[in-house]
């Protein structure tokens, strides 16, 4: 029983230089020292008669106590294992190993996920996210697709205590979604979900095919930051065409009788934006001309790395050989990421939102690579 108890140790051991390492990475010193700032700006006279400010120091405030009691409990929970390791070692009590390899597995999950969070540095990872799926090859069998992959989206927003508004979706003929915008919104979401931009492909019976044969799906997946500041890009007026429709949600009379909502073509890169979330026609087309910034930013910047490193985007045809990742249902079940060679055989575990292996594996293969 020893043996195991000098195996934890010697794991625990590796883990001491990566966690001071850690604390450089997330900046846990400057972290503390803007804290402090924020409760000092808290207990200003009048600090709260402005509430959107207010709300935002908060907020700020929140998210980094949250990043040092995270890394605070790992070193907690680390040293707590190495005493009680030494104390069942004295008394020769093999009982608590059961336990002790519980929190031992517990802490290399939490350390691995906050080890990713410190990959997030990029200009807008933080950045709340806009995603949207596009059916394509497959007709009824794609729109079907397409709903499902909205759904674990919507799942694995809610696993991490993330909002989701839902911007704009075209029903399909049978079953599912033509398009299909969501807004995640949440600490680091578009540096997460940007791993998700691509072709995701399905393998399974058609529950639409009345012979029961297999059939592939494409969806295309298309993600970018929702950034808020004002982005210097210039629109002429020439370039656009602005539409108005009425909003095909949930609504009553008023969405019925009202073209609200408002799609936004850009002639010169083909780029099409759609919203009908918004209380108002206005504010519907506020929010589709900040997509379209945001959109054409995210392009320009794209264009700049590939001119500099001399790579392809990564999507292309929404259809064969393009896939980023495929889900395979029968004749047997695996989820495989091609870029990074991540594999789950849980299909219906991911379907449910449990993507972050995925998503883990992805932002380390962006690191290594760069």
């Amino acid at each position: 029983m020893m043996v195991e108890f000098d195996n934890i140790k010697a794991i625990l051991a590796k883990y001491e230089e990566p966690l001071e390492e850690m604390a450089v990475s997330l900046d846990i010193q400057n972290k503390r020292d803007r804290i402090e700032e924020l409760d000092r700006t808290m207990e200003e006279p009048g600090f709260w008669d402005n509430p959107e400010k207010s709300t935002l120091v908060v907020q700020e405030s929140k998210s980094l106590k949250d990043v040092i009691e995270r890394y605070e409990k790992l070193l907690g929970d680390r040293e707590d294992m190495l005493v009680l390791i030494e104390i069942s070692e004295e008394e020769n009590d093999a009982e608590s190993l059961p336990d002790i390899e519980e929190s031992l597995k517990i802490f290399e999950e939490e350390y691995e996920n906050l080890r990713i969070e410190t990959l997030l540095s990029g200009d807008y990872d933080r950045d709340n996210a806009i995603l949207t799926l596009h059916a394509g090859a497959g007709g009824t069998e794609s729109c079907d697709w397409a709903s499902m992959l909205c759904r674990m989206y919507q799942r694995w927003a809610e696993k991490r205590g993330f909002q989701v508004e839902m911007l704009d979706f075209l029903d399909g003929d049978e079953a599912g979604y033509k398009t299909v915008t969501l807004q995640i919104n949440g600490e680091n979401a578009y540096g997460y979900l940007k791993s998700e931009h691509g072709v995701h492909r399905l393998v399974r019976i058609s529950p639409f095919n009345a012979a029961g044969k297999r059939q592939t799906s494409f969806v295309s997946c298309d993600v970018m930051p929702d950034i808020e500041d004002d982005i210097d890009i210039e629109i002429a007026p020439d370039d656009i065409r602005i539409d108005t429709y009425r909003s095909s949600g949930a609504g009553g009379q008023h969405i019925n009788k009202t073209s609200s909502a408002i799609k936004i073509t850009h002639y010169p890169t083909g780029i099409v934006v759609q919203c009908q979330n918004e209380r108002s026609q206005h504010m519907n087309k506020d929010k589709a001309m900040q997509m379209l910034k945001a959109k054409l930013y995210m392009l320009k910047q794209q264009e700049q790395l590939e001119k500099a490193s001399g790579i392809r985007g990564e999507v292309k045809d929404n259809g064969w050989g393009s896939q980023i990742r495929s889900y395979v249902m029968q004749p047997y079940t695996m989820v495989k990421d091609h870029r990074t060679s991540q594999e789950v055989s849980n299909v219906q575990g991911v379907m449910d939102g449990n993507i972050d292996p995925f998503i883990n594996a992805y932002l380390a293969w962006i690191n290594n690579a760069s």
